[in-house]
């Protein structure tokens, strides 16, 4: 009987220290999650995992996995999502679970992100054409990079690609991460073929505030291998894209824009503001927005209102109004409360940043607190002229004197482009991507 108290006794210790640190993990795990409900922060903005409970045993390997390291906790025996719009889809927490449990989403049930339909191959319901990137759902760069590799993995498999003939074996349209990968896999495997970005390397990255932080992770590139980066500014992950170019002689058709797609019997015309090319495949690495969403009010066709900051000096001793809720509204906001002189202003019709990553609102909300920026909540512009903006906030007008507006307020999916060629989309409410 001694002896097995002396094996028994420390063995219930363990599990009593066991129990007590899980027990302070979950309190935890639940703070966060009704802290994110109070705060109306509890939509996830991108992909982000969904949690199989009959198949989740409540083991915290997700927990552990997660790079940004706050989303998920385990509350009640089980993961949950407990800080949704923390998580940037990275996908470690689905690849760390040991029963399968984890499958990424996009969309929620009450929030519907449209995507085109794809195959496990990225190819649309359209054959031939295929979808890389944030078009796809992909916004993350090491998954957007993986994305474009393994599309032209695809594209190597069709009927007649490497054949000497007229055809171009594959068109790529956009040059961000997707675009890039792709082109740089199509070099590597000899394929013939052009890539087209209706504005300069980087693609959707352009659009980002100058100094603005990409947080990525090491990705793998095709013909170039490894690369590893985490943090870096805009400009340094575009100077080293500019070197990767450089480095494999890459080719890029800067500022030539696809008007139009022409799905012929075998093949594809691709139609250019420069010419046509007629090619067996196509990959659409372009980004979600297709035209920037409008405000829809008097004066918006303003000279004074632009939809992307590029260079926030040029606002100097400006009244400048900032629209939107997102992370290019707030990190267009604190850029410009940077500028001498400038009175910057930010206004989101919502209640809560519920779009915006944890760090762009620790950023804006602390400009805020040393006076460099004032942030109206649950307004709207309703008015734009020469020297001022009306905002209605529940009813109440109020016209601020202005000199310039960024409209930060997203774009529209390329449907109508989409549609032309026959591309299916479909809205997702939460479902898993691949499903």
């Amino acid at each position: 009987m001694l002896e097995a108290a002396i094996y028994l006794l420390p063995l219930l210790l363990a599990l009593g220290l066991w129990w007590h640190k899980r027990s302070r993990f979950e309190a935890r795990s639940k703070l966060a999650f009704e802290a994110s409900r109070a705060s109306g922060l509890d939509e996830p903005v991108s992909l982000h995992p969904v949690i199989n409970r009959n198949r989740c045993m409540g083991c915290a390997a997700c927990v552990e996995a997660c790079l940004q390291g706050d989303v998920l906790g385990v509350i009640a025996g089980q993961a949950e999502l407990v800080n949704p719009t923390h998580c940037i889809g990275h996908g470690a927490c689905r690849e760390a679970c040991p029963t399968d449990a984890i499958e990424l989403a996009i969309g929620s049930e009450t929030r519907g992100v449209d995507i085109p339909i794809l195959g496990p191959d990225f190819q649309s319901n359209v054959p031939g054409v295929f979808v890389a990137g944030e078009l796809g759902g992909m916004g993350l760069i090491r998954n957007a990079v993986e994305q474009g590799r393994r599309a032209m993995e695809s594209v190597r498999k069709i009927e007649g690609v490497g054949q000497d003939d007229d055809l171009l074996d594959v068109v790529i349209v956009g040059c961000g991460p997707a675009g890039l990968s792709a082109s740089l896999a199509a070099k590597e495997h000899g394929l013939r073929f052009v890539t087209l970005e209706q504005d300069t390397l980087g693609g959707s990255i352009n659009h980002h505030a100058r100094g603005k932080i990409v947080v990525t992770e090491p990705v793998k590139m095709p013909l170039v291998g490894d690369v590893r980066i985490r943090e870096t500014t805009k400009e340094s992950l575009l100077a080293l894209w500019e070197k990767i170019v450089a480095e494999t002689g890459l080719e890029i058709r800067e500022r030539e824009r696809v008007d139009g797609l022409r799905v012929r019997e075998r093949d594809f015309e691709v139609v250019t503001t420069r010419g046509r090319h007629f090619t067996r495949a196509v990959v659409l690495a372009v980004g979600r927005r297709g035209s920037p969403r409008m405000l829809e009010v008097p004066g918006e066709d303003s000279s004074k209102v632009v939809y992307r900051l590029v260079d926030p000096q040029q606002y100097e001793g400006k009244r400048v109004l900032v629209v939107g809720g997102g992370d290019s509204a707030l990190e267009a906001a604190v850029a410009l409360s940077k500028v001498p002189g400038a009175d910057v202003t930010l206004a989101h019709r919502g209640e809560a940043f519920v779009r915006a990553r944890p760090e762009s609102r620790e950023k804006l909300l602390a400009a805020e607190a040393r006076g460099a920026l004032k942030v109206r909540m649950g307004s709207r512009v309703t008015e734009i002229t020469p020297d001022a903006v009306t905002l209605d906030s529940e009813g109440r007008r109020d016209q601020i004197p202005n000199d310039a507006v960024v409209a930060c307020t997203g774009g529209i999916l390329p449907k109508d482009f989409l549609r032309s060629i026959g591309v299916r989309v479909e809205t997702r409410f939460g479902t898993p991507l691949h499903s």
